[in-house]
């Protein structure tokens, strides 16, 4: 499924800049597979968020920038900062892409090339399901709304040009939605992609419980009220 008007321009892929940006906290089993699986002919920025383990230098030996922060900013302040690097860089297209090793790399181009082609602003990932309900409640207002089903999905593709007209990723602790939501809301160029989910190699980061399910609601709330 995807919602995509006509491209703008030839429909060649143009030669444009791509970062793949990770977040990452306490990712040291898994992130130098992870980066070396996104990184030929991209370039991969690791945000570590101020790892208690090897993280960070096992991120750059792969061959990625990393971004280190000297304090835990969660989730999507990892997010920010690597938008903030992939601008400082002249990046083009920015993807975020999970470092537990749950994404599989082999469906970037899928993401990538949509944004390259010009035919869409924002690519999102759609899974196969969710983890809670709480994520099935917010999926279901997208659906509605914009007919978005998974706007939780961690794998999401944008041109820089969102982010440099909103002027931030984030600004509510909205897990990694806000911008995607005001993309929504101004009308952008959407296509969405089926991705796979492999199983995760830890504990996810924020957990299962009631304490999880608050978060994403009172996202969902904010959310609610977000505008272009």
């Amino acid at each position: 499924m995807a919602i995509v008007s006509e491209p703008r321009t030839s429909p060649e892929i143009a030669v444009l800049q791509v970062a793949i940006v990770i977040p990452a906290w306490n990712e040291a089993p898994t992130i130098e597979r992870v980066v070396r699986s996104v990184m030929p002919g991209r370039t991969v920025i690791v945000v570590n968020d101020c790892s208690s383990d090897a993280t960070a230098p096992i991120a750059a030996a792969a061959g990625a920038v990393v971004v280190n922060h000297t304090a835990n900013l969660g989730y999507d302040g990892a997010l920010q900062s690597g938008f903030e690097k992939a601008e400082e860089l002249g990046m083009d297209i920015v993807v975020t892409f999970d470092a537990d090793g749950q994404h599989d790399a082999a469906i970037l181009d899928e993401i990538i090339q949509p944004l390259a082609r010009d035919q869409a602003d924002i690519v999102i990932g759609i899974r196969p399901q969710t983890a809670r309900f709480s994520e099935a409640l917010f999926g279901l207002y997208t659906w509605l709304r914009y007919g978005v089903s998974d706007i939780l999905c961690g794998l999401k593709g944008y041109r820089i040009d969102l982010y440099k007209r909103r002027g931030h990723f984030d600004s509510y602790s909205s897990i990694g939605t806000e911008l995607a939501l005001a993309a929504l809301a101004g009308g952008a160029r959407i296509a969405v992609v089926p991705v796979p989910v492999h199983e995760r190699e830890d504990r996810p980061r924020f957990g299962q419980g009631l304490r999880a399910n608050g978060r994403i609601l009172k996202a969902m709330w904010r959310g609610l009220r977000i505008k272009a």
